[in-house]
């Protein structure tokens, strides 16, 4: 590991201040990635700015009803706070299907949707990696494909992004606010994570030296019908192979409405814009879960490897995408 600086700054204005000063700085809030990537040697940072204590903990009810939830919050309190459980249930399915009991425990909000991508080759610094040094090239690509997108990749990169929790927010038209050096704003969620083109090294839209301090969640009646499947090689501790974020409205066998994102197929949680439009009026029937996740996958391309291959994903997704709203539409399948 390389030596670095270590600064504890009095609040969430000094932290900014010192990483935007200082092209070789970064910010440390639960640690659950970037330790790792201090070890392996993936980050080497000159000044670490640690962020303990400085932003907000809690989760905020506000006047329209949304809840703001500061990017301190533990991943574990969120999924345990009751009117998450209650009027958000996708999300906090989706936090506790990641990670461990433990990394929970630390990982934070303003963190979990900053995390890098668990490519073995982005992590292993004696192989080319376009995202870790861009122009060297993209080992994934004709190597182990098998945890790799399917959609939106690029000639430079084809990794996915891991977070659960981000598949959820993206589903749920989160907004993230954040601090920065010209002040604070808000963007929309989905928005807030970039596809790699030919510029894959920059995960997200966020500038140096900005910081999340929280993100809302706007008050929608249909997300208490949503859920939140994840399909892996193992039940507890993996990362997904593909996960569904979903919530819908059903009116007398019809849907009226509905919200989708798809984790584990792409280089951002991916909202699947094309298969609400499919759902929207449709009879809420597998014919018509299938059919919208076909319109989502026209541009689904696949990756040839070493294993085999990630094809398997777009049937597996179509199968996931079905069971999730057959099971939430609550109707037997025609």
């Amino acid at each position: 590991m390389k030596p670095f600086d270590y600064l504890a700054p009095a609040d969430a204005a000094e932290a900014v201040r010192s990483v935007a000063a200082n092209p070789d700085a970064v910010f440390l809030g639960g640690g659950t990635n970037l330790v790792d990537h201090l070890k392996l040697g993936v980050a080497e940072p000159g000044l670490v700015v640690g962020l303990a204590g400085l932003l907000p903990s809690g989760i905020e009810e506000l006047d329209d009803g949304a809840l703001r939830i500061g990017a301190g919050v533990s991943n574990s309190d969120l999924a345990a706070d009751p009117r998450v459980r209650e009027r958000f249930p996708v999300l906090s399915q989706a936090l506790l299907s990641g990670a461990s009991g433990q990394l929970r425990n630390m990982a934070t909000v303003g963190g979990n949707p900053l995390q890098r991508t668990r490519c073995v080759y982005f992590q292993d610094v004696t192989t080319p990696c376009n995202k870790r040094e861009p122009g060297s090239g993209c080992s994934a690509i004709g190597g182990w494909t098998r945890h790799h997108a399917v959609l939106g990749t690029s000639e430079h990169c084809i990794a996915v992004h891991p977070s659960d929790m981000a598949v959820a927010m993206a589903a749920l038209d989160a907004r993230v606010r954040t601090l920065g050096p010209a002040g604070e704003r808000a963007i929309p969620f989905v928005e807030l994570h970039r596809l790699p083109g030919d510029a894959p090294e920059r995960d997200t839209a966020l500038e140096h030296g900005e910081l999340i301090t929280a993100i809302d969640l706007p008050a929608q009646p249909i997300a208490r019908r949503s859920a939140y499947r994840k399909v892996r090689d193992r039940a507890s501790y993996a990362f997904a192979l593909v996960s569904v974020a979903a919530a819908i409205e059903v009116e007398g066998g019809v849907i009226r409405d509905a919200r989708i994102a798809f984790g584990g197929v792409a280089h951002v949680p991916w909202r699947a814009r094309r298969a609400e439009e499919a759902l929207r009026g449709a009879p809420a029937s597998d014919g018509s879960y299938r059919a919208a996740a076909d319109a989502e996958l026209t541009d689904a391309r696949p990756a040839e490897g070493l294993d085999g291959g990630n094809a398997f994903k777009i049937p597996l997704l179509r199968r996931t995408l079905t069971a999730t709203l057959r099971d939430l539409a609550g109707e037997d399948p025609r």
